[in-house]
C-alpha cells in the first residue's frame, strides 16, 4: 500500500431507478431511493477514493459505517455520492461521506475500510464452510 493521502477525494452518481427504491429492495414501501443503496454509493465512492494507494492483490473491506439519511429522493434523479479520507491508522482507512440529489444534500456521514489481502481475506472467510 502506498501512502494514503488525507484529503483525497472521489465521487460517484447514479441515476434513481426502480432497482435502487426502498419498496423493491425491501428497506421500505416507498416508492423513494433506498437507505441501502445510499450506504452502497458511499461505499463505492470510499473504495474509488483509495484505489490507487492499492498495490498488488490489496483492497479494502468495510469494518464501519454510520450515516443519517436525511432527505426522501424520487425515481429519476440523480444521486451522487462523495468520500473524503479524513483519517488514515495504518491499514485503516476513515472516511467522510455525503450524498446529494439534484435538490441539495440527502445524506451524510463517517464510514471505514481496512486493507486486506484479496487472496488470503477471502480463504479465511471460506474456511467458515469447514
Amino acid at each position: 500500500m502506498k501512502n494514503i493521502t488525507t484529503g483525497t477525494v472521489a465521487s460517484v452518481e447514479i441515476s434513481v431507478n426502480k432497482e435502487s427504491l426502498a419498496v423493491n429492495v425491501g428497506s421500505g414501501s416507498l416508492e423513494v431511493f433506498a437507505t441501502p443503496v445510499m450506504v452502497m454509493l458511499m461505499e463505492k465512492s470510499a473504495c474509488k477514493c483509495i484505489a490507487q494507494f492499492l498495490e498488488n492483490d490489496e483492497t479494502t473491506v468495510g469494518t464501519e459505517i454510520n450515516v443519517k439519511h436525511i432527505s426522501a429522493t424520487p425515481e429519476a434523479a440523480n444521486v451522487k455520492a462523495m468520500a473524503t479520507v479524513i483519517a488514515v491508522n495504518g491499514r485503516e482507512i476513515e472516511f467522510n461521506v455525503e450524498a446529494f440529489d439534484n435538490a441539495g444534500k440527502i445524506g451524510e456521514g463517517t464510514h471505514k475500510r481496512f486493507v486486506v489481502n484479496s487472496g488470503r481475506f477471502t480463504e479465511k472467510a471460506k474456511s467458515k464452510l469447514n
